[in-house]
């Protein structure tokens, strides 16, 4: 069969097109990716580890601007809600710890709310930095273990006001089934709990220690309730 002329060069000139065109969507990709786990990754040259006195501050969640006023903890109640960090072997963990103090100041029986994988298969939380994985809500290996803990922000409640936020929390536990990496991670959980209750948020591509961190400094005031762990390569990494 003779050859049509022009035919083979834009035949070899379409093959050369559609494989820079799948390079160039390839780099695309990991370009992204890289960006977003830098973003985790980024580090913070902020650290508070000053432990400070009691902040009870809730605003409306109906009005963000509204101020409910500062008081002590009621004697009676002893509500609080805990925003926590924690290490891990990757980026670290962040979720709220809630409950009720004993007349020493223990937690009695806390409970806990996350987002996280819910598979500990290290392939399905590497799946989780391209596509949305299933999530678990709840409590993970570390969370309750004080050595592993990175930075946290106490606020008493009220009793009305530590029911509506665990409303709120169990509301977003129901309809939170899906976990990645840079789209809807640890991180923006606890932020829909903080904006739940009113409170300013960062942006969530921060690591764990840094997000809690900021969102005490963002809202708590001089008199938060927290700490931050300062950066201590020989501390223990967490759980997962």
């Amino acid at each position: 069969m003779p050859t049509i002329p022009g035919f083979q060069y834009r035949s070899r000139t379409n093959e050369i097109v559609a494989r820079l065109g799948l390079l160039f969507s390839r780099v695309l990709l990991v370009a992204l990716l890289g960006i977003a786990v830098a973003a985790c990754q980024s580090s913070s040259t902020e650290a508070d580890g000053s432990a400070a006195v009691t902040s009870t501050k809730i605003v409306s969640a109906k009005s963000r601007t509204s101020d409910v006023g500062a008081s002590q903890p009621n004697k009676s109640g002893r509500y609080f809600i805990e925003f926590r960090s924690r290490y891990a072997y990757t980026y670290g963990h962040s979720y709220v710890v809630f409950g009720k103090l004993d007349a020493r100041g223990k937690m009695i029986k806390p409970e806990v709310a996350g987002l996280a994988p819910k598979s500990d298969d290290p392939s399905i939380y590497m799946a989780g930095h391209m596509v949305p994985v299933e999530a678990s809500t709840g409590w993970t290996d570390g969370d309750l273990e004080p050595e592993y803990m990175s930075a946290y922000w106490r606020i008493m409640l009220s009793e009305p006001e530590y029911r509506k936020v665990v409303a709120d929390i169990r509301k977003l536990q129901a309809n939170s089934p899906l976990w990645h990496a840079s789209l809807y991670n640890c991180n923006a959980f606890i932020g829909d709990i903080a904006r739940s209750m009113g409170y300013r948020t960062p942006f969530h591509w921060l690591l764990p220690r840094d997000y809690v961190t900021k969102l005490r400094k963002m809202n708590g005031g001089p008199n938060a309730i927290g700490w931050t762990r300062p950066e201590d390569p020989t501390k223990p990494r967490g759980k997962r």
